[in-house]
């Protein structure tokens, strides 16, 4: 789909009056300004044109009573530069409602989150030797994380599970394009299509539909569950793995485990006009000021946005010089525990050394300049030639059995030009009964259809149908049941015909 409005340019950046290229930097909390401060002087080190301008969130602007957590200032300084490397950020206790990291990607669509996932040398772990290589890109701002839900009864909790085929087609596009960029030769989709047919499938089906536009990769769909299973007995087999935001950052976690934790796990989250990085570990606030935390995790995110800002050299000089530390012997005490660890310190200073070294057994990809996708900003970003209504779901608050509750639905119902067609309960039929037995909760979907096979019902029609079922039971919330385009937009119940 075309752009229809105009959107920035990832690749331009801020230069200072010297020609530095300037990033907003947010030490965070906790070990966060230890791990920021080592990926800094490890930066600087190389000679690369970056000017600091620093700015804050999280745990100390909660506690000055701004619940967001992330002030103006810094708002405003990633407004200018685009670009930003974080430190873990905390939400203390008793402080605001939501993450300030959330937040920092929410207000600045930063709907892709890139997570590589790498053996490295010296860190042992079950898969030492398998060579594994693959990079977790997920959805970043959709599908639960909107963070909508209800009690739609005093014991039944309800989310909203929401993903959009732009959201979609921009993760997809931007997986494929990362794959590229970064040599890689194979793109799965991960999803649980086979159940959410409508939400999951979503991705899967943005997912076959692009990948023809990119011959020179191969794809393949796997359900989510497979994967995480794939994932643990032959991680090798993967390369590019592109999901969800709930399924991938639960499976970026499983994989950051198979390589040595979240020490080890860097990662960027990009939009089409701002880009964060940040390592995926909290605060850790116990080891604060000891001087002992590994920050790893956080190099390796400043060595992606090195790469973002067109800093390939330095990139690589980098991750070339963590690489030869590491067979060196030299790490921090996540990784050692016989009491010969280094210090983040020293550490960093071993790092700083071998720049400019290069690995005898661990090469570094080389990368080409991302492109990012360029998405249309309507809103109404798929449109529907046709669409048609035909029925509704009502959500029923009910202590009543499913048969004293059908039988007065269907009375309420006489006369209308909507019937009762089934009581769903967690998804199961449960009126008419199948004559199975049923434990079930106070929350009742009830489904109303258009008597006429042809027309179309109006609004009118539907608040006439509510107003009847108000006057005996308390509904909660409705649901349209429409066609777009000659199709039916909603899921039958297990036992529904």
């Amino acid at each position: 789909m075309t752009t229809e409005a105009p959107q920035a340019d990832a690749t331009k950046h801020h230069l200072t009056k010297t020609g530095k290229k300037l990033v907003t930097l947010i030490p965070g909390d906790g070990i966060g300004p230890e791990c920021v401060n080592a990926a800094r002087r490890i930066i600087e080190a190389t000679g690369a044109p970056i000017e600091w301008e620093e700015r804050y969130a999280g745990a100390s602007i909660f506690k000055k009573g701004l619940p967001s957590g992330v002030p103006p200032e810094t708002i405003e300084s990633l407004s200018k530069t685009r670009v930003a490397l974080k430190g873990p950020l905390e939400t203390p206790i008793g402080f605001g409602e939501k993450s300030a990291n959330v937040t920092l990607r929410k207000l600045f669509e930063t709907f892709a989150n890139i997570r590589p996932v790498r053996e490295m040398p010296g860190v042992h772990t079950p898969y030492s030797g398998r060579n594994i290589d693959l990079v977790i890109v997920r959805e970043n701002v959709e599908d639960l994380y909107a963070g909508v839900e209800y009690m739609d009864t005093p014991g039944v909790a309800t989310a909203l599970k929401l993903i959009s085929r732009k959201g979609c087609d921009k993760i997809v596009r931007l997986a494929f394009e990362f794959a590229r960029s970064s040599g890689r030769k194979k793109v799965h989709c991960a999803t649980k299509s086979n159940i959410l047919k409508f939400s999951e499938g979503m991705l899967k089906r943005s997912f076959e539909t692009i990948a023809k536009e990119y011959p020179d990769l191969q794809s393949s769909h796997i359900i989510v569950d497979n994967c995480a299973h794939q994932l643990v007995r032959t991680p090798e087999q993967f390369d590019v793995i592109v999901m969800t935001n709930m399924n991938g950052d639960i499976l970026s976690d499983l994989s950051s485990g198979l390589v040595g934790g979240l020490g080890f796990a860097p990662s960027a989250n990009l939009g089409n006009d701002i880009a964060i990085f940040e390592a995926v570990h909290g605060s850790a606030p116990k080891y604060a000021g000891k001087n002992v935390i590994n920050p790893t995790a956080v190099v390796l995110s400043a060595v992606m946005m090195l790469r973002h800002l067109g800093e390939f050299d330095a990139a690589s000089k980098i991750e070339n010089a963590i690489m030869v530390t590491l067979e060196q012997g030299i790490r921090t005490q996540d990784t050692l525990k016989d009491g010969t660890a280094a210090s983040t310190t020293a550490y960093t200073d071993a790092v700083i050394k071998n720049l400019g070294q290069k690995s005898g057994t661990w090469g570094v990809r080389e990368y080409k300049p991302l492109k990012m996708p360029q998405i249309s900003l309507a809103p109404d970003y798929v449109k529907a030639k046709s669409r048609r209504l035909i029925g509704i779901d009502i959500f029923i608050e009910s202590p009543l059995s499913p048969a004293k509750l059908g039988d007065s639905l269907q009375k309420l119902a006489s006369g209308s030009v909507l019937a009762l067609k089934i009581i769903s309960n967690r998804g199961t039929k449960v009126f008419p009964s199948m004559g199975t037995v049923m434990d079930c909760i106070d929350q009742y979907r009830c489904r109303f259809m258009f008597r006429l096979d042809d027309g179309e019902l109006t609004d009118k029609q539907l608040t006439d149908l509510l107003a009847r079922v108000g006057t005996e039971h308390r509904w909660v919330s409705v649901e349209k049941l429409q066609e777009f385009d000659g199709v039916q937009t909603f899921t039958r119940s297990q036992g529904e015909d």
